[in-house]
């Protein structure tokens, strides 16, 4: 099992936190399935940016991004060389630092 450890976002997870893991599992769902409620407007079908994160620590330790999915980051708000689709980020072996960005592109939040 790794470790994930999602640093602190003001409104998603402001303590940050730490859960475990298992290897072919997807970074957005380990954080749905431990109170961590990243957006995912398209239901985790690589069709959309509201997950995108940085993996700040442990990007080596994914698999490469799909076509699909680099299209997808070229357009999510505050692209940078450690940016990823959750939904399309499948945990390792190793333990990752994901920091949630501020802002999405999603006009309308599931949650509010």
């Amino acid at each position: 099992m790794a470790k994930i450890t999602f640093l602190p976002h003001p409104v998603i997870c402001p303590q940050g936190k730490t859960v475990e893991a298992g290897a072919g599992v997807s970074i957005c769902d380990a954080a749905l399935g431990n109170g961590i409620e990243i957006e995912h407007a398209c239901e985790k079908s690589c069709a959309c940016t509201t997950c995108h994160v940085y993996v700040r620590e442990g990007y080596d330790s994914l698999e490469e991004p799909s076509e699909n999915e680099e299209d997808y980051l070229d357009k999510a708000w505050g692209l940078d060389p450690d940016s990823r689709l959750s939904c399309q980020a499948k945990v390792a072996d190793e333990d990752l630092v994901v920091e949630i960005p501020k802002y999405t592109i999603n006009l309308v939040s599931e949650a509010h």
